[in-house]
Formats: C-alpha cells, sequence, structure tokens
C-alpha cells in the first residue's frame, strides 16, 4: 500500500481562513483511495522541519507540502537524490513551484489536480551545497525580499509590491562583482544578480520545463537609481528581457565573487539570509521526483514526451 504524509503550515493564511482542522479532514478525505494511505499533520515555526523530515524516517513514499516556497524548498532538499515524491499545495505568499506547474490557486483544486497528478524526475539547484528549487538573488532582489517581508502584514498586495520597490531601489547600492560562469570570470559593477533553476521561459514568470539541467543567471547592470526604478517595474510587469540593463546568461554552475565584501545578503526562495561569499551555484539534473498535474506545461514541453505512472492515485 502507498503512504502519503501531508504537512500542512498551520498558520498559512489559507488555513487560518478555512479552519486548520476542517482543511485537514478535507485534504484527507481527498486523497485517501483503496491502496493509498494518508497521514495529514498541522504543524508550525519550529515543528516544520521535523515533520518534513518523519517522511523519510517514517517510510512514505510522497510528501506533500502545504506551505510557502521556503518550507517547500526545505523539503526538496530533505528528499534530494531519494525516491519519495514531493507534491505542493500553494499556501504561501508567491508560490512558484505551485504555479509553474499549473495547480490552482483554490486549495480544493490544488488537492483535485494532485490527486491525479503524475511524478516526473526534476532539477534542483544548490547555493553552496544547499538545495532549492526556484531563484536566488542578490542587491536589489533580496532588498525586493526584505522590503516585502515589512510590508507583507500592513499593506494590500499591490501596493506592498509598489512601496517594496521603492524601498529597494533606494536601500541597494553598487555591488563591485565577480562572476563566473562555467569557469569564464568577469568583473562588473551590478546592483542585482538573479539565479534560477531552469528560466522563465513561460509567461507570468513560469518555467515551461524543469529539467533543462541548466540554471539561467540575470545581472542588473549599475546604471543609476532610474534605471533601477525601470528594471523593478519591467520585473512587475514582465518585461525585464526586453532591458538593455539586464544580461542574460545560461550555464551549468554560476559563481559570485564578491570584491570588496566577505557577505550579502541573498533572498533564495523567498527566505533571506546572511551568506558568506563567494556565492557557488550547481544545477543538480533531475534531483528530485516531483508530482505535476497532467495537464501541466511540463508534460507537453518534455522531448521525448514520456509519461509515468501516477503516484498519488
Amino acid at each position: 500500500m502507498g503512504r502519503t504524509l501531508v504537512v500542512l503550515n498551520a498558520k498559512a493564511g489559507t488555513l487560518m481562513d478555512l479552519g486548520p482542522k476542517t482543511t485537514a479532514e478535507a485534504v484527507d478525505k481527498a486523497l485517501t483511495r483503496p491502496g493509498r494511505d494518508v497521514t495529514v499533520v498541522l504543524a508550525e515555526g519550529k515543528q516544520i522541519p521535523g515533520a518534513v523530515r518523519s517522511a523519510i524516517e517514517g517510510g512514505y513514499d510522497t510528501l506533500i507540502v502545504g506551505a510557502g516556497d521556503g518550507t517547500v524548498s526545505y523539503a526538496a532538499s530533505v528528499l534530494a537524490g531519494s525516491d519519495v515524491a514531493l507534491g505542493v499545495l500553494p499556501l504561501g505568499t508567491m508560490n512558484l513551484l505551485a504555479y509553474d506547474i499549473g495547480l490552482p490557486r483554490d486549495l480544493p483544486g490544488a488537492v483535485a489536480a494532485l490527486a491525479t497528478a503524475r511524478p516526473m524526475r526534476v532539477d534542483l539547484t544548490t547555493l553552496n551545497g544547499r538545495a532549492f528549487h526556484g531563484v536566488s538573488g542578490v542587491g536589489f532582489f533580496s532588498q525586493m525580499a526584505l522590503a516585502r517581508e515589512q510590508v507583507r502584514e500592513q499593506r494590500g498586495r499591490i501596493f506592498g509590491w509598489l512601496w517594496a520597490l521603492w524601498r529597494a531601489v533606494f536601500r541597494s547600492g553598487r555591488l563591485s562583482l565577480e562572476i563566473e560562469i562555467d569557469g569564464r570570470r568577469e568583473p562588473i559593477d551590478a546592483y542585482a544578480a538573479l539565479v534560477t533553476n531552469n528560466a522563465f521561459d513561460a509567461p507570468g514568470w513560469h518555467r515551461s520545463r524543469l529539467d533543462t539541467g541548466l540554471l539561467e543567471i540575470h545581472v542588473a547592470e549599475e546604471r543609476g537609481a532610474l534605471a533601477r526604478l525601470k528594471a523593478g517595474a519591467d520585473l512587475i510587469v514582465e518585461n525585464w528581457r526586453n532591458n538593455p540593463g539586464i544580461r542574460s546568461f545560461q550555464a551549468h554552475t554560476v559563481t559570485i565573487h564578491g570584491l570588496k565584501r566577505r557577505r550579502a545578503w541573498v533572498a533564495t526562495d523567498g527566505e533571506v539570509t546572511r551568506e558568506t561569499l563567494p556565492l557557488r551555484y550547481e544545477v543538480r539534473p533531475k534531483a528530485l521526483t516531483l508530482l505535476i498535474p497532467e495537464a501541466a506545461i511540463q508534460w507537453a514541453e518534455r522531448p521525448d514526451g514520456a509519461a509515468s505512472p501516477a503516484a498519488v492515485a
């Protein structure tokens, strides 16, 4: 019999609105079926990492995490290289991975999509050895993440983004960096650098492929405060690839050296941490088994068109 562990962040806004216990019971009922045993755990704060690790320790073949991108990244790092499949329920602020794979934004719809999802081997990227699933940035991008966290509870989403943009423009300074891409080094004055696990090549800041085995790095060159404002606005309206001040490269490894600093704030999948330079990013091809809905673009974009047996059903 297959065994699924569902870890839900009891403090997530969606659960608080619907009622944690009521939601847990509904998720259990939706995913449980003949041949599939489901255990739903409500956890919060420091309880969540232990609950996630228990998927490996308890012998489950599937872990479904209902939380934000940071917790999903942690779960991916725990499951990396294992045969345990990861499913995602979008209960965070950005939910980049959940929306990349076409999960509905409402919880009942997302649970229904996961019930018939199929497993696919997808890439992870490591930052100094620690795995993540989406994006990692320094400079302006980390300041955007910090500012967004500070305004999240006080203001509406649109106003919060605009306020975060304004504060990030004037908080982030010039970075004297040396970018090493697949062994080639280039010095550059920038105000931001962003590394993505696979390329944002689909509309709406989404990725059509999660298994290309490539990173993409975007460097925003220092051209003054007005250029930063325009770049930030272009990021919000998804016109950043047409911005001449943002250069993009693809690579298997990327190392960011700081010429005048030893540490930097780094925003990785929504979590901001203080990291020691250099920052070494390296792709881990197909390191994670991810549950992806049957209608997701990732199945259509696979060159082999291969399908996998259902993991939850």
